[in-house]
């Protein structure tokens, strides 16, 4: 899989078992959505996040390696991503995550993980 590209290592603020479904999300350049969901789970730990109208209501997969820094006061996830990079993220599939590698192998590359 990707090096540390599935795992909230660099996450400041993180705390293991926090779970940040709900938290506001900031990319580079500003707000982005929440999350919808997040998952802790070993070699693909992500966040969905729903862009609500900022993109037509796209919901979009960002593995936790993306995660810049956690404020649990604030419930606010900041990514080291730009809204552009997130905007033209490959199309979340919510079926196909878990179980195609290849699927999960494209959106690490396009995030920046080595495969």
């Amino acid at each position: 899989m990707t090096s540390g590209m599935w795992d909230h290592g660099k996450a400041e603020g993180y705390a293991t078992g926090t779970d940040l479904t709900g938290y506001r999300v900031e990319a580079e350049d500003g707000h982005i959505g929440k999350v919808d969901r997040h998952t802790m789970d070993v070699d693909a730990a992500h966040i969905v996040v729903d862009t609500g109208p900022w993109i037509f209501g796209r919901e979009v997969l960002l593995p936790a390696g993306t995660i810049r820094r956690v404020d649990v006061n604030e419930r606010t996830v900041w990514v080291n991503r730009t809204k552009d990079e997130i905007k033209n993220s490959p199309e979340y599939h919510k079926d196909r995550h878990a179980e195609d590698h290849d699927y999960h192998r494209t959106i690490g590359s396009y995030y920046g993980g080595v495969v």
